[in-house]
């Protein structure tokens, strides 16, 4: 019952808006002709004088009232036509009036009627949050609440603090990861994401604290691939070059050559200083073969690089002719990245976006890859930033 009083409260104040103008009457003004109206009919009465004081003669004075008499009528005319103008202008203003007072009203209830849910009982916050079925907000309020009545509930904080990473509440995601820690532990998971939440809200900054929790999640799983990024990320920020190059050779060499993260890797090593082997393709592609790869490495880094750049360029060709393959969009862009090719590798993401739409499936790891590279895709990463290891451990 409150919501139909103040949908019709809502309404009446719109009309009233709309109608105050409508309402209001123009002050009522004299024809415009009306001084002149009144200026012919003294003539006529001035004529009559002159008549009869033998001023002008019969034949002129029949003469000037047939003038004069043309003159008034023609006068009259004009103000019946005003007055019609009038009329008229009033009965528009009372049908906008009817409009204006019914319209509203009647296309606000039908589309209420269609669109909306007036059977649906009211739902306090309690009721809500003890139903809240896929509303995440609802669920990150209801976990909220459990937490302020058993704050020592471990698990709970462990749940949330992605969360709200993902949701960028960036000073609640280190409460979390902190309680979370705390209360059932470290391990490399939640020491990873405390550091990425502590790079994150410090603008892509691996801070001294950021640096020691990436170290102990990797002296806890060395396999951690997001830790051990970070940790090289620290030592480049500090300007330990030769450590940094030596941490993602390493994370290179564990990993497989089709791995996601391997092009953000291949970058920070040529970065530091370092060679980077040629990008792998599918054979589809046009990659090369594993004899082209062993003869790579007997070749110098420019003769190698010419190499890379050829198999790219053939890549690129291959996907002008053939679009519609996703595996080849995300190589190339890569590809370009590990090149140092920055240009370059925005116009691929841009052109695979045109052939896949950003909301489908295959648009989705482009973007993705967009935000893992630091590359600008419509808005969806942030360049310059620190970007994130497209990694979950």
């Amino acid at each position: 019952m409150i919501l139909w009083i103040l949908l019709a409260l809502m309404t009446a104040i719109v009309a009233a808006a709309l109608l105050y103008p409508l309402y209001r009457r123009p002050e009522a003004l004299a024809p415009d002709n009306a001084g002149e109206i009144e200026v012919y009919r003294d003539q006529m009465k001035e004529l009559d004088r002159d008549r009869a004081g033998g001023l002008i003669s019969a034949e002129e004075a029949e003469y000037a009232r047939a003038e004069i008499g043309r003159r008034l009528l023609a006068a009259a005319g004009k103000e019946n036509v005003d007055a019609a103008d009038a009329a008229k202008a009033s009965g528009l203003r009372r049908m906008a009036i009817g409009i204006v007072t019914v319209a509203p009203p009647a296309i606000g209830l039908c589309l209420y009627i269609m669109l909306g849910s007036p059977g649906l009982p009211d739902q306090p916050l309690e009721a809500r949050l003890a139903n809240p079925g896929n509303d995440m907000s609802l669920l990150v309020a209801k976990a909220e609440r459990h937490l302020a009545q058993n704050p020592n509930d471990g698990s709970g904080w462990d749940i949330l603090a992605p969360i709200y990473f993902r949701t960028a509440r960036l000073g609640d995601a280190e409460l979390a990861y902190r309680n979370a820690i705390r209360l059932i532990g470290p391990s490399a998971a939640r020491l990873s994401g405390l550091g990425e939440t502590l790079v994150v809200a410090n603008d892509g900054i691996v801070t001294e604290d950021a640096r020691s929790a990436f170290e102990e999640a990797v002296r806890l799983e060395p396999g951690d691939v997001r830790a051990r990024f970070y940790v090289g990320v620290a030592q480049e920020q500090a300007g330990k070059a030769a450590d940094a190059k030596a941490t993602f050779e390493d994370i290179a060499k564990a990993s497989p050559r089709d791995a996601p993260w391997m092009g953000l890797i291949n970058e920070h090593i040529a970065k530091n200083g370092g060679t980077v082997a040629a990008p792998a393709a599918p054979p589809s592609l046009g990659g090369p073969s594993a004899d082209d790869v062993a003869a790579a490495q007997d070749m110098s880094q420019g003769d190698r690089q010419d190499m890379i750049r050829g198999m790219v360029d053939s890549l690129a060709s291959k996907l002008e002719a053939d679009p519609n393959n996703i595996e080849g969009w995300l190589r190339l862009v890569r590809s370009y990245m590990v090149l140092g090719d920055r240009d370059k590798a925005e116009a691929a993401l841009k052109a695979g976006l045109e052939h896949f739409s950003a909301d489908g499936s295959e648009g989705r790891q482009l973007v993705a890859l967009a935000r893992e590279i630091g590359l600008s895709a419509e808005g969806a990463a942030n360049p310059g930033a620190t970007p994130k290891m497209g990694v979950t451990q």
